[in-house]
């Protein structure tokens, strides 16, 4: 076996551990031999966040794929406004993206769009960025020959919950977590801020509880929750140290040893 494969096992193993750990009831016997594959073809990382398992199928982020351009020695990446597809007062945005794999390369190109009716209302107001990652995203998945779409590519659009459900629509479903016509879960997007930031998963659920008014995250409403993640990723985004602060006054004192 070259070594280069035997680098990439204890890779595999520790994305498999990690996976199970975080999608416990998704891990098929496809999605581990996707995850072997992904694990050592491009030394994708579940820990860093280089991947996500939404619905049972695997999703590329950003981050991974700007850690394998790095890896892979990536020689530049150009990214321009197209001005002939963009409305500033619709906040309709359309970029395009060349990646250059080395200095004598021609370049691989993705173009990527964004308005408010095709991303996630956590990140409303910011379409232009997510234009800018989308056309990124789609340039280096060409370069380098990564087939999965990336989590920031993802459309947003909410579909109405259907009449006569056994379970309450207004109420938070650890199954489901508002599951919607291709939307990440809740779960899911929770998850993923809970890795980007680097936060404690217990003080987040304890903070959550609080926002929402109720003993647990599981007794609140969809709309709370919808509500306490846009919150976490604003926070996030515009003071992290204060929301790390926030959050550590929701860690519970050490007993007194006798």
């Amino acid at each position: 076996m070259p070594k280069s494969q035997l680098k990439e096992i204890p890779q595999f193993k520790r994305n498999l551990r990690s996976a199970r750990q975080l999608w416990p009831d998704q891990m098929s016997n496809l999605q581990v031999n996707s995850l072997r594959t992904l694990s050592t073809r491009y030394s994708l990382s579940v820990d860093a966040g280089d991947l996500q398992n939404l619905d049972g199928r695997w999703y590329v982020t950003h981050a991974g794929l700007v850690r394998l351009a790095e890896r892979r020695h990536c020689a530049g990446i150009q990214v321009q406004q197209i001005p002939q597809f963009c409305d500033s007062t619709a906040n309709h945005w359309v970029f395009r993206a060349t990646v250059f794999k080395s200095t004598k390369s021609k370049g691989f190109v993705g173009y990527g769009d964004a308005d408010p009716s095709n991303v996630s209302p956590l990140v409303r107001g910011a379409e232009m960025r997510v234009a800018e990652t989308r056309a990124v995203n789609r340039a280096l998945r060409k370069a380098y020959g990564i087939g999965l779409c990336s989590v920031e590519e993802l459309g947003w659009t909410p579909k109405p919950a259907e009449t006569g459900q056994r379970n309450d629509p207004h109420r938070f479903n650890p199954g489901t977590n508002g599951h919607q016509n291709g939307q990440p879960r809740l779960r899911d997007q929770l998850c993923l801020l809970i890795r980007q930031y680097n936060l404690d998963p217990n003080l987040v659920k304890a903070y959550a509880a609080h926002f929402c008014g109720t003993e647990s995250i599981k007794e609140a409403s969809r709309d709370l929750v919808e509500s306490f993640i846009s919150h976490l990723a604003t926070s996030a985004k515009e003071d992290l140290d204060g929301l790390i602060c926030k959050l550590n006054s929701f860690a519970q004192p050490a007993e007194v040893q006798q």
